[in-house]
């Protein structure tokens, strides 16, 4: 019998206990009358890695219930390690997204490469072969040293991850601001495909049936890491590097392929990974899904480190493991494909009808506690929500006192000199994205897409949200997010599909954040709802501040898209000299909270631009019908920097080429400023060869709901994009003009310079 003095109850739990333990007086008063009595140590451990915000999302829970997450091509929603949907050929998508921000921050490399870790497992969990990657970034800017750490060391996590285990990473976003430089976001993303009907869950069901634990060896790593997810960092915060989990992604290759092996010898009742909590989450999860319970043996758990207790064992969250459960009698196959694959492997358990989990160790019972209470019994709060005092300074821009551009030549420089508008090949070039040989669109486009061999298919997904949208109206920023991602998508040619998200927000217990996001949930509610894309998924990261300061609101929204031809795969890039370029949407006076305002005026101010769901629905409909009709060569979402910004990405983002382009705007009474570097949403240029161009307006002009559609130029094969800028009631003409090779040469090489040139300073 194991006599460890920490597995045995403590003489007395004090209020400091319980607060090291991240737990209010309330809410221990809530773990009694679950128990009925006071808790031991472990069980108090048990308690706070479930009931920290990152696990139970007790704060946010109540106001994601307004999410649809329900439709027909819907196969498994919200409440699963992963949502699937069905693309036909009896095959679904599984796809997930999740943040690991605070171990990102601590520790760069193995918080990234963690974190693309973890979701990878809660994929092949479902019984899914991942496919495809994706990620979502926020840096501060790269003037700082410790900004340029924390970049290099993320993208060399996720790379190395990624690389190693040989899942492409094909797609993302990043955006830079200051206010991201204590707690940058890290949101990785992973889709797998698997047969519909061969799905597996995380469900412990069959009393007597075995429970299984297979993967690394557990240690001491990672211990109250959920904890410390669910907290604000100070400036002592680097200290808690012992939080941040190590990744062996040459164990997990291992592991996939034995899980999918189980799947095909239908071996299992059901399996989790244990992420956050460890082996706490997985199995009183697995139990409370099934309205079972779960007795496990920590004496039987395989471990690294000498001594452990049960308190260490069941909240480590050493990575690479997973929990099983066996169909009856199959014990012994599981076993027989984990020493094929020579992953370690034991029997630790087994389902009960009690609705208990039960952990032993040895002989003695060290914790006892209803799976229920810990999975699904926490508090739910509804915290105090109200504005800032601030937001109508935040939303107040006058124009009339904003100077209008004075020099659009170098204002288009400045933009494309941006980090968050310039290339990101420094980044994704780290990255295999051709592993696999299902890349047909590679990182550089508005949407990543892989072909579905065997299928004649392809899917396109993307990640999308601004920040600085959802700072100046949240319930705009939301919306808009939904918008554009589905805009990207629908450039690939595909039709979306479903949404995961990653909310990632400030401290939840201060009334403006949790305003930020109640108001970012209905927005994404609302325009998913329009969009008839359902949420399958997704994750919330909370208490993302810094001595007090919080991050701008960032819920990102992930999105997959079917492309049900490949021959209806297309690139934001221009084709060939002659082709016709048109606008199809409409440029409004949208200046507020744009890059272009950022850039040359320093000021993230005004309103964003405002979404007309009808109209963006209209425009997607008709891009998408001239798609597949065969008309388009070329299609790109109209939005950071805006329409100039678009048409030059159009000239040089060829992966072999580059082409110019002339073209004729017409101001009509907006402002330059606006008719260049505006981001109205609802906006797509694309281009169509001569041949085509009358079949197309003939059928903007027929269709029932009014498209705005406007000529703007052709493609040439010189050095020059030309801009002509009329303003037809003052008979004015202006003439712009740039080279491509240089407007290229500044977006291309302005992420390297900066960080070389920090470097050198």
């Amino acid at each position: 019998m194991n006599q460890d003095t920490e597995a045995l109850p403590p003489l007395n739990i004090t209020p400091e206990l319980i607060q090291q333990h991240g737990l209010s007086e309330e809410e221990y008063q809530q773990i009694l009358k679950h128990l009925g009595r006071e808790p031991n140590l472990t069980e108090l451990g048990v308690f706070s890695v479930m009931w920290s915000e990152h696990c139970s999302y007790k704060s946010s829970r109540v106001h994601l219930k307004r999410f649809p997450t329900e439709g027909p091509q819907v196969v498994q929603g919200p409440g699963e390690n992963a949502g699937a949907v069905d693309i036909g050929d009896g095959l679904a998508a599984v796809f997930k997204m999740e943040s690991h921000n605070h171990p990102s921050f601590i520790e760069p490399f193995q918080g990234a490469a963690t974190g693309v870790g973890g979701i990878l497992r809660d994929i092949f969990t479902m019984g899914a072969r991942p496919i495809a990657l994706l990620n979502s970034l926020r840096f501060g800017e790269l003037d700082s040293t410790q900004n340029q750490h924390l970049l290099k060391g993320v993208v060399s996590g996720i790379s190395w991850y990624g690389n190693c285990i040989g899942v492409p990473t094909i797609g993302g976003e990043i955006t830079f601001n200051d206010i991201y430089s204590k707690n940058p976001l890290v949101n990785v993303f992973c889709l797998g495909i698997v047969k519909k009907d061969r799905l597996l869950r995380g469900l412990a069901k069959g009393e007597g049936n075995q429970v299984l634990y297979i993967g690394a060896k557990t240690g001491r790593d990672g211990i109250h890491g959920a904890t410390m997810a669910s907290d604000s960092f100070d400036d002592a915060s680097e200290k808690k590097r012992p939080n941040v989990q190590v990744g062996d992604p040459f164990l997990e290759k291992l592991l996939l392929e034995a899980c999918l092996e189980f799947l095909e010898q239908d071996l299992l009742v059901g399996i989790q990974d244990m992420g956050a909590a460890g082996l706490t989450s997985s199995s009183c999860e697995m139990a409370s899904r099934s309205g079972t319970g779960i007795e496990l043996d920590v004496a039987k758990v395989p471990r690294r480190e000498p001594n452990m207790t049960p308190y260490e064992i069941l909240l480590s969250e050493s990575q690479e493991r997973m929990l099983l459960v066996a169909q009856p009698g199959k014990e012994d196959a599981v076993l027989a494909v984990c020493r094929k694959w020579g992953i370690d492997a034991a029997a630790v358990g087994k389902v009960t009808d009690d609705g208990l989990l039960r952990i032993r160790d040895g002989s003695q019972i060290v914790a006892e506690i209803p799976a229920d209470a810990i999975a699904e019994g926490a508090p739910r709060y509804e915290r105090p929500s109200a504005p800032p005092q601030y937001q109508e300074l935040l939303q107040a821009l006058n124009l009339d006192t904003l100077p209008d551009v004075k020099d659009a030549t170098d204002a288009l420089l400045q933009l494309l000199n941006s980090p968050t508008i310039a290339s990101k090949r420094w980044v994704y070039r780290q990255y295999d994205y051709m592993v696999g040989t299902n890349t047909v669109v590679c990182p550089g486009s508005d949407a990543a897409v892989v072909r579905l061999k065997g299928t004649g298919k392809a899917l396109a997904m993307t990640t999308d949200g601004n920040s600085r949208y959802c700072l100046l109206n949240p319930y705009m920023g939301g919306g808009l997010a939904v918008a554009e991602a589905a805009r990207n998508l629908v450039c690939s040619g595909a039709e979306p599909l479903a949404v995961t998200d990653c909310l990632n927000f400030g401290n939840p217990e201060r009334p403006d954040i949790m305003w930020q996001f109640i108001m970012a949930v209905e927005g994404i509610a609302d325009a998913c709802r329009a969009f008839d894309v359902p949420v399958v998924s997704g994750n919330v990261s909370l208490y993302n501040e810094t001595n007090g300061l919080s991050i701008y609101p960032s819920p990102i929204i992930g999105m997959v898209g079917l492309i049900e031809r490949e021959d209806d795969i297309t690139t934001q890039w221009f084709k060939q000299s002659g082709d016709h370029i048109l606008l199809i949407g409409e440029t409004r006076e949208d200046i507020g909270g744009t890059e272009y305002l950022k850039i040359i005026h320093s000021r993230e101010q005004g309103m964003p631009p405002y979404l007309d769901v009808d109209l963006e629905q209209a425009v997607q409909r008709c891009v998408l019908i001239l798609i597949q009709k065969g008309w388009v060569e070329s299609a790109h979402d109209c939005s950071e920097g805006g329409l100039l910004v678009t048409l030059a990405e159009c000239c040089f983002t060829h992966p072999s080429t580059t082409f110019g382009a002339t073209i004729t705007l017409n101001q009509e009474r907006l402002r330059l400023d606006a008719l260049l570097f505006g981001e109205s949403p609802s906006r797509i240029v694309i281009s169509v060869k001569e041949d085509n161009l009358q079949h197309v307006t003939q059928f903007i002009q027929d269709l029932g709901t009014k498209v705005p559609m406007s000529v703007l130029g052709q493609v040439t094969d010189r050095d020059r994009m030309a801009v002509t800028v009329q303003r037809a009631h003052e008979k004015q003409v202006q003439q712009l003009s740039w080279s491509v090779e240089d407007l290229a040469n500044r977006w291309q090489n302005s992420l390297v310079q900066q960080l070389d040139a920090a470097q050198t300073s």
